[in-house]
Order: C-alpha cells, then structure tokens, then sequence
C-alpha cells in the first residue's frame, strides 16, 4: 500500500495558484513547462519555475550563437563581421583625396611639360639659323627614309607614353616616357624648323640639304596624323559596337594599342612609298 500511495503521489495533478492543474513529470515530479517557441530559451530554476528568455549568447571564439530552431536550442554558425582595413581616423574623404593627389608632384610636372615643348623647340631653331653649317656637316650619313624614320619613331614613343599614362595613372613611369619623348620630339621639331610652310624656311636656312630637315618634319607630321585617325575611330567603335557584342573586343586597352601601332605603321609606309619625302 505504501508504494502504491508514492506512485500516487508522484502522479498526482499540481494544482497551481489559478486552481488550474499543471502536469507533473513522473521522475522528478517537478511541473512540466509549456514547449519553447522559436527565438525563446528555456530556463530550469532550482526552485522548478520556468523562464522564457531570449537568447543572444554568442560564442565570439568559435563564431557561434545558440538559437531556438523549431522549438529545439540549437547552436548555430553566424557570419562574423570583417576588420576594417582602414583604421579609425579624423581625416574625411576629402582630406585622404588630397593628401592622396600629391599636387606638389603634378606641379612640377607640368613645369616640366611645359619646359620640355618650349625649350627644345627654342634651342633647336637657334641651332638651325645660327649654328646652319655645323648641323649641316655634322649629319649622319643616312637616306632621307631613316630621317623620317627616326622622327616618327620618336613621336610614336611621346605618343605611346601618353596613352600609357593614362591607361596606367598610377605609374610615373609612362608620364617620365612622355615628357622625354616630347623634348626629343620638339628639338627635332626645331632642327626642321616645323610649321605649317616649312618647306619655305627650310629652302632658305639649309639650301640644297633641306630634303633631311623636310623628311624629319614629314615624319612627325604622318605619326599626328595617324594619332589623329586612330582617335576618331576608337571614338567610333566605342559608339557604335554594343557592350554585348563580340567586336566590343576591339575596345580593350591591348587591342586598342594593337590598332593604334598598326595605324601608325601604315602611315609611315604611306610617307615612304607615296613620295611625300620628296615632294617638298
């Protein structure tokens, strides 16, 4: 009898404080909760109360969180936030812009530019009216063809070095290309006195050897017409070729190159085995 009334009372219904009754668990006697929900925790007192608690316990060394999931806790993994890369600072964007643009460098850059179209310019004239003789007997023994050869070379070069660095703003390597290549280019200029009649100026300064100081000239200008060219038509295939079609190809930076070396290519043959050289 004894064990039965245990079992009894083991079993028997807990009344709680509204005189609704609360199941019991037959092993530890102690009445059984309500089931948790999803975004609750459970928590057993030592009293046998129950607590609903959201949980937000977070592992930061294993990148876990435990969570409720249907009604079950589970230990989930959670995204962890990166580092920031750039440390805490007062600075705006506009200061790290500007600290960032070096204008001290771009302005003694384009001092340089400027010095490098205008002083070679200047001296080769001056070497070409004062000094006519000394250049006369001085000059390589090379057919009119390897003078325009060497003057579109250069401008081909200054050429390039632009365009590089503007494909590749980062490097001052393309600009320091570019600033060498125009003062080379404009010291030739000035050699061949270039202008739109140069072929009256170089007549009356070289006489009978005006043909080399006209071919320098004739080089340079066939290398800014094909730049000029070459331009127009980027310009057009960036227009007209849509974004999806396969000939969009023709508007990368490497095939854009290619074509501009082909072009100018075709200009210097055009200037060697058209007759140009000896027209003037």
């Amino acid at each position: 009898m004894a064990d039965s009334s245990t079992s009894a009372a083991r079993v028997a219904p807990h009344v709680d404080d509204a005189g609704e009754s609360v199941p019991q668990s037959p092993s530890s006697g102690r009445p059984v909760s309500h089931a948790p929900v999803e975004g609750d925790s459970v928590t057993d007192n030592t009293d046998g109360s129950v607590e609903d608690n959201p949980v937000v316990d977070n592992l930061a060394e294993d990148n876990l969180a435990t969570e409720i999931v249907h009604g079950v806790p589970e230990t989930v993994e959670v995204s962890r936030h990166p580092d920031p890369s750039i440390g805490d600072s007062d600075l705006s964007l506009a200061d790290i812009g500007r600290r960032r643009s070096h204008p001290v460098q771009w302005s003694v850059y384009a001092v340089g530019v400027l010095t490098a179209i205008i002083l070679p310019y200047w001296l080769g004239r001056m070497m070409a009216v004062r000094q006519t003789d000394w250049l006369i007997s001085h000059m390589p023994p090379v057919t009119v063809e390897g003078v325009a050869l060497v003057s579109w070379m250069v401008t081909v070069v200054m050429f390039s070095g632009l365009g590089l660095a503007i494909v590749e703003s980062s490097r001052w390597l393309w600009r320091i290309v570019f600033a060498v290549g125009l003062a080379v280019e404009q010291l030739i200029a000035g050699v061949g006195l270039l202008k739109f009649d140069f072929w009256n100026s170089t007549y009356v300064i070289y006489g009978e050897h005006a043909q080399f100081a006209n071919a320098a000239n004739v080089g340079i200008m066939a290398a800014g017409f094909a730049v000029a060219i070459y331009a127009i038509l980027f310009v057009g295939l960036l227009v007209l070729i849509p974004k999806r079609s396969r000939l969009n190809v023709l508007t990368r930076s490497w095939s854009s190159f290619i074509l501009f070396f082909v072009i100018e290519v075709l200009a210097y043959l055009v200037v060697v085995f058209s007759g140009l050289l000896y027209v003037f």
